[in-house]
Order: C-alpha cells, then sequence, then structure tokens
C-alpha cells in the first residue's frame, strides 16, 4: 500500500509511478489518439457533408453518458465496498488479538507458563498465517513459531484453521486442569471465534469477485463509448477532438483498472492493505503483553 501525504495534493498530480494509469495504459492512450486522430483528418477531408449525422451522435452520447456514468459509480462504491470491508475486517483482528493477549495474562496463572507461551505464539502467529492464505501461500516456514509448534501445521492446507484449532486445544487443556473458569473459558472463547469469523469474512471477499457478465458488459460499454467520442465531438472541435477522446478513455478506463485493483484488497498491489504491516503490529504487541 502507497503511503502519502494528503495534504500535499498539488505535487501527487505532477507524479506517476508503474501503477498509475497513464503508465498503464500508455500505448492504449497512444492507440486511441491515433485512431481519433485518423477518424478527424477523414472528417475533415471526406466526412463533411455527413455532420448532420454526427450531431444526432453527440446527442445520442450525452444522453447514454448519464446512464454509463451512473453505472460506472456503482461499479467503484461496490469495489470501495470490499476494500473498506476488508479493512474493517483487519482492524477487528488487531483488536480481537490484544483483546485475547491480554485475558491470557490475566486468567491463566504463571505456573502453565509453557501453555501460556504457546497460546501467545500461536495468537502472534495467526494474523501473518492469514495473510498468506490470502494469498495463496503456504509459508509455514516463516511463521514465527518453534520447530516444534510449527510440526504441528506440516501437511495442512488450511493453516488459519490449524491454528485456530490448536489454541482451542490448549484453552481445553486449561479447563480440564481447572486453571480456567467456566465464565473466562466463554469470554476466550468469544475472542477465538472471531478469528473464524473474520478468516470466512476474507475468504467471502477474496472469492467473490464482480459476477462475470457484469463485468463483460462494462468492458464492452466503455469500449464503445470510447468508439462513439469521436463521433460525438469531431464536428465541434475537429482536431481538438483528439485530446477529448484521449481524456474519456483515461477517465473511465482508469475508475474501471482501480476498482478492479481494489475490490480484492490482500493481494500485493500498490492499493492493496498493509497486511504486513498490521501482522508486524499485532505481533509486536502481543510481545510486549506477554512481557
Amino acid at each position: 500500500m502507497i503511503k502519502y501525504n494528503s495534504k500535499t495534493w498539488f505535487r501527487h498530480i505532477l507524479s506517476f509511478h508503474k501503477t498509475d494509469t497513464v503508465y498503464t495504459f500508455r500505448y492504449e492512450l497512444l492507440i486511441v489518439a491515433l485512431f481519433s486522430a485518423g477518424f478527424a483528418y477523414l472528417e475533415q477531408t471526406y466526412l463533411q457533408q455527413y455532420e448532420y449525422i454526427f450531431s444526432k451522435i453527440g446527442q445520442f452520447f450525452s444522453f447514454i453518458g448519464f446512464a454509463f456514468s451512473l453505472l460506472l459509480v456503482f461499479r467503484i462504491n461496490s469495489a470501495y465496498d470490499k476494500w473498506w470491508e476488508g479493512r474493517k475486517l483487519w482492524g477487528a483482528l488487531v483488536n480481537n488479538a490484544r483483546n485475547f493477549a491480554l485475558k491470557i495474562k490475566a486468567f491463566v496463572p504463571d505456573s502453565e507458563s509453557e501453555v501460556k507461551d504457546q497460546l501467545y505464539d500461536w495468537m502472534a502467529s495467526f494474523p501473518k498465517s492469514l495473510k498468506f492464505h490470502l494469498r495463496d501461500q503456504i509459508e509455514i516456514d516463516n511463521l514465527p513459531l518453534s520447530d516444534e509448534l510449527k510440526k504441528k501445521l506440516r501437511g495442512k492446507k488450511h493453516i488459519p484453521n490449524a491454528i485456530a484449532g490448536q489454541i482451542y486445544i490448549l484453552l481445553k487443556q486449561l479447563k480440564n486442569n481447572k486453571h480456567l473458569s467456566e465464565e473466562e473459558m466463554l469470554m476466550l472463547d468469544k475472542e477465538v471465534k472471531s478469528l473464524t469469523d473474520i478468516l470466512g469474512a476474507c475468504e467471502r471477499i477474496k472469492n467473490t469477485p464482480i459476477p462475470y457478465s457484469y463485468n463483460m458488459f462494462l468492458k464492452k460499454l466503455i469500449f464503445i463509448f470510447i468508439l462513439l467520442t469521436p463521433f460525438a465531438f469531431v464536428e465541434a472541435l475537429h482536431y481538438w477532438s483528439i485530446g477529448v477522446t484521449v481524456l474519456v478513455f483515461y477517465i473511465f478506463v482508469g475508475l474501471e483498472y482501480i476498482s478492479e485493483e481494489i475490490e480484492e484488497p490482500f493481494g500485493t498491489d500498490n492499493n492493496d492493505l498493509p497486511l504486513e504491516e498490521m501482522a508486524g503490529k499485532i505481533f509486536d504487541n502481543i510481545q510486549e503483553i506477554r512481557i
């Protein structure tokens, strides 16, 4: 995720990076400019007698432009909703992990220090395992666990589930040994249950993209809209319609491109959520609590 100062907006206007729409679609922008220039040349040279038709196309262009804008706004909002929901889920994960660690410190006696340390370690490793899981990776060796605990995860395909299961096993052990009361067990169960709830919600966001038919229809509509732009403006603007066409392409394709990038917020793109940073924050918080 790119971090920036929102108050220095003018500097951002003049800066470009590899994920910027201008850079990503630089060749497409050139093709659109050449197409518009070719059409403007034909209009000036051979098609001036059809200016009445061009004016009618311009009226039609204005009509569908309004409906198309509403469709695109819905697309952007639905993508941002998924990004924001992902951020809220990881924010809840930060809070629940802290609460769990604090309760473990308060509820579990020091005589069970080995079990206590394992609970800290399992909880500290859950966010990082979730990050790997959402990116379709199994990275047991990169989890902050001892070799003994890592062995319990070998052969598992769903590492976050396995970690949550290990936490429940340890809590059950403490409960059977009378080191946790019924009320304390229920309080800790609430925090562990939240892990699987957050896990399931993140999987839902990741595995539920925008419906294929809607996505293809929107892309086709953008393509048709761009093709009609020179027809709509060439009569009044002539060669200046080249700039208008390129600008329309940049705006609408850019918005669709950004929507596609943020609707799955758990990847490694510059606009995705900073999962590594949040997982590291949870790990640091738990290490501080356990001292």
